[in-house]
């Protein structure tokens, strides 16, 4: 399964990326990851804090759209994952882009009765300083439930805030 998600992505980006202008990029920040759900029948919400890196492709497809799939190594605390945001990146006003779209998470430390696919949604904002700096921040919603054979009061859910800085090549 991972494979073959690897796989489209890796066709979707370098499709795009040859028929449409591309800006390579790297971009690293600060992760305020948080663990929420449910314990029998209690909710639970447990917040920590981590790091990401990596890289991606603002593709332009016209001055209103732009597709940024990105490739990001998180790290929080003891969960260390990969994530493959595909963003659709829509300029507001001069310099400033919301962000939207999928986000393919693969849990790279998942325990036993752990789910390592984690299926989200990020929303946020990018600003651009100038032509190659650019600062971000997004919230990924978590909508997978990471317990295997979880139901609704055995849970877990894997959300958080995501503030960083871009660099475009």
């Amino acid at each position: 399964m991972k494979k073959v998600i690897l796989s489209v992505v890796a066709v979707f980006v370098f499709g795009f990326a040859n028929a449409q202008e591309a800006k390579f990029g790297l971009k690293a920040g600060v992760d305020f990851a948080n663990a929420h759900g449910k314990l029998d029948g209690s909710s639970y919400n447990n917040a920590e804090t981590g790091f990401y890196a990596g890289g991606f492709v603002d593709i332009t497809v016209s001055d209103k759209f732009h597709v940024q799939p990105e490739l990001l190594y998180v790290s929080v605390n003891d969960l260390d994952q990969i994530q493959i945001p595909v963003l659709a990146k829509f300029p507001v006003v001069e310099d400033l882009s919301l962000l939207a779209g999928p986000d393919f998470g693969f849990l790279l430390d998942a325990g036993e009765g752990s789910k390592t696919l984690n299926f989200g949604l990020d929303l946020g904002l990018s600003f651009d300083l100038n032509e190659e700096f650019s600062l971000d921040g997004k919230y990924n919603f978590g909508l997978s439930n990471l317990v295997e054979g979880g139901n609704n009061d055995f849970s877990s859910k894997l959300s958080g805030f995501f503030f960083g800085l871009s660099y475009k090549f």
